[in-house]
């Protein structure tokens, strides 16, 4: 028996057709689809508290569903007391089944979850299809446990698309019922 995620099944039954005639494509290939799911926590006071990376891994692990990786520093900044090498937080990238599974746990239970949410600001794409947004809060995640949390920290979300435009990625993403703001 093979699963397919939901998102995946109204992607490829609903969101091609649509998207196909909307932008008048010749082929269902050229239809934009969702690439890849980039999260990344920078932990800037991980400098004096190496536990807080440690503490983070867990945290985007459980989030994710896939084990996160410390990010290290490049270079050495003697103002922020920092080595080449040093951990200083984490990221994990998703794919396919697990993409499609964080995508609709985001869209659906968590990004409600946030504190005064009016919807994500469409100023996050980056001209090639790409769209970037903040989290302030790791704790909208139902995943996480609010009493075992020390510290609250924020994310980025990178949704990576085939799409060659803003406009067209932005309309993939709203068939998907990602909340835009309303303008």
């Amino acid at each position: 028996m093979n699963y397919t995620p939901r998102l995946q099944k109204v992607y490829s039954d609903k969101i091609v057709p649509e998207l196909k005639k909307q932008f008048e494509y010749k082929s269902p290939m050229q239809v934009p689809k969702i690439t890849k799911i980039c999260l990344n926590q920078g932990i800037g006071r991980a400098v004096g508290d190496k536990k807080l990376v440690d503490n983070a891994i867990v945290e985007m692990t459980n989030i994710a569903g896939q084990k996160a990786i410390a990010t290290l520093s490049t270079k050495d900044v003697s103002n922020f007391k920092l080595r080449k090498g040093m951990p200083i937080g984490c990221r994990v990238t998703l794919r396919s089944e697990r993409m499609y599974e964080f995508l609709d746990r985001l869209i659906s239970a968590s990004l409600p979850r946030t504190r005064d949410f009016r919807g994500v600001k469409v100023s996050g794409f980056d001209g090639r299809g790409n769209f970037t947004f903040g989290i302030k809060e790791q704790i909208i995640f139902p995943e996480i446990d609010i009493d075992k949390v020390k510290n609250i920290n924020g994310m980025d979300i990178t949704i990576v698309t085939t799409a060659n435009t803003d406009e067209e990625a932005k309309a993939l993403l709203a068939a998907f019922g990602f909340p835009f703001v309303k303008n």
